[in-house]
């Protein structure tokens, strides 16, 4: 099982950052070689699903994903309650958990921070790879996550 967990200071408001965080067909536009399609009429709250496409041609993979948690953050001052949402993956080839916290900073900026705890299958051929998966997981993520920065911080509501 990998276990890793990036973070990034944002140049934007929590409820900004939260909002462009869990709008799951945008994740494409950041997080490389993938689409994002939700399957449930509603893309927020528990119980909502998406199916994240990862891969090229042949070596394209699905992660299915089914939303846990969903607390939005309590507003965008420090002390407010962060946001927080979890997503259990079920796929195939990866399955576990991902959390996504968006904590509100001084200056309306904000913290996220993004958790796997996941595992690759075939398990009898992967198990002895957990420390390379983590830390390439690691790395694919800080790049994942400055590219969400870019955007959050695009999206920014004047004020």
């Amino acid at each position: 099982m990998a276990l890793f967990t990036v973070a990034r200071d944002v140049r934007a408001p929590a409820s900004v950052a939260w909002n462009v965080l869990v709008d799951w067909p945008r994740h494409g536009d950041w997080v490389p070689l993938t689409t994002v399609r939700t399957t449930t009429p509603r893309p927020d709250g528990v119980g909502a699903r998406f199916v994240a496409r990862t891969g090229v041609g042949p070596l394209a993979f699905d992660d299915p994903m089914t939303v846990v948690v969903w607390e939005p953050p309590a507003g965008d001052e420090p002390g407010a309650a962060p946001g927080r949402c979890e997503v259990a993956k079920s796929g195939r080839v990866v399955h576990g958990r991902a959390l996504f916290t968006v904590t509100p900073l001084p200056g309306r900026h904000c913290r996220v921070a993004w958790t796997e705890d996941v595992t690759v299958s075939p398990r009898r051929l992967t198990r002895h790879i957990d420390p390379v998966v983590g830390f390439a997981g690691r790395l694919a993520f800080a790049t994942t996550l400055r590219a969400f920065t870019r955007a959050a911080e695009s999206a920014r509501r004047p004020g």
